[in-house]
């Protein structure tokens, strides 16, 4: 990395239905590489068709995306920016109606009207991560994002609330986390060395529990298969919400960890220069900026120029956005953040 910048993987549904590369998506992504992000990360890419989590979403399970992942990624590399792209499954939070059929869960799941995975489809899933790691490399990423965050299906399996399996693949944490760590063992084989591999992971909620989040962490730098762990912290200021882990902040449970020559970034309401500052003073590697990054495409350039630049306020107009590279379909996105774009009468 040319510098300690990192574009967040920010959902922005302006891809087309079968998981191709837009102009707008393309138009986003390169003007961050522009405005100097030192990696650049795609949106959560779906690794396989039934997986998709919101409308307009990027696509990595076919090599019909080959084409449009190329494109993009060599133009993110000729800003002199790395470019990885997010693996994701949404599994019970896709949408039955963008999918045509019942999502997919480790268990069963009522609330989200989701199917329990078979052992034969939970193969296979390991084996679409794996073979969409290798389409990445073969489109020119420097490396891949593994998203076990968020409440996506990697997290499904994590979580002793959610994941109520009795074979290999739930009961103990071990179990739980074995399709984790399959998958990074398995992209490793295939794509080699040199290939950036990364993992996100929530800390807590979506039935997470931080310690058993922490004991993943500790294991995964001690197998020194990854290159990078990205923690999503909502805010990297905040105390955990459960009380017996106040003893700290969210951040500093996992900054006290000894994370030997594995990268740490972090995610959360790092708004302006003297946030980026906080988080390089506490032993982060990198930082991770997502709505900093959609207000200013040249964020990293600003901060490294002023480290008191603040980012502009919110709400901004939909032209401010527009300038800013965003399509149609992004704004109507942010459009539902509350707070973020202006209304007509303010």
């Amino acid at each position: 990395m040319k510098n300690r910048f990192m574009l967040a993987p920010l959902t922005n549904t302006q891809s087309f239905e079968d998981g191709r590369l837009s102009k707008d998506e393309f138009n986003w992504l390169t003007m961050r590489a522009k405005g100097q992000f030192g990696l650049v990360m795609t949106c959560a890419s779906h690794v396989q068709e039934c997986g998709k989590g919101f409308p307009g979403q990027l696509g990595i399970f076919s090599d019909i995306h080959i084409e449009g992942h190329k494109k993009l990624s060599q133009k993110i590399k000729s800003y002199g920016s790395l470019a990885v792209i997010q693996l994701h499954h949404a599994g019970m939070r896709t949408p039955a109606e963008l999918v045509n059929q019942k999502p997919v869960c480790p268990s069963h799941n009522e609330k989200h009207g989701a199917r329990r995975l078979s052992l034969q489809e939970i193969v296979q899933l390991k084996n679409d991560f794996i073979s969409s790691a290798k389409r990445a490399q073969k489109s020119g990423y420097d490396g891949v994002e593994v998203h076990g965050a968020h409440g996506y299906i990697l997290t499904q399996f994590l979580s002793a609330s959610i994941n109520k399996r009795t074979d290999s693949y739930g009961g103990s944490l071990e179990n739980r986390a074995r399709i984790l760590f399959e998958i990074i063992s398995g992209i490793r084989e295939q794509c080699g060395n040199k290939f950036l591999l990364g993992v996100r992971l929530s800390p807590e909620r979506f039935g997470l529990d931080l310690n058993e989040i922490k004991l993943i962490t500790q294991r995964l730098i001690d197998e020194t298969t990854i290159d990078f762990l990205d923690i999503s912290l909502w805010d990297v200021y905040k105390k955990p919400e459960e009380k017996q882990y106040q003893n700290l902040t969210l951040l500093n449970h996992f900054t006290e960890l000894d994370f030997k020559n594995v990268k740490l970034t972090v995610a959360g309401n790092i708004r302006n220069g003297d946030d980026v500052k906080n988080m390089m003073e506490s032993k982060i590697d990198f930082v991770t900026i997502g709505k900093s990054a959609i207000l200013h495409h040249n964020f990293p350039e600003r901060v490294m120029k002023d480290i008191s630049f603040n980012a502009t306020k919110i709400p901004v107009s939909r032209e401010y956005l527009a300038n800013e590279g965003l399509g149609e379909n992004f704004i109507k996105y942010m459009e539902r953040w509350p707070g973020f774009v202006k209304k007509d009468n303010q």
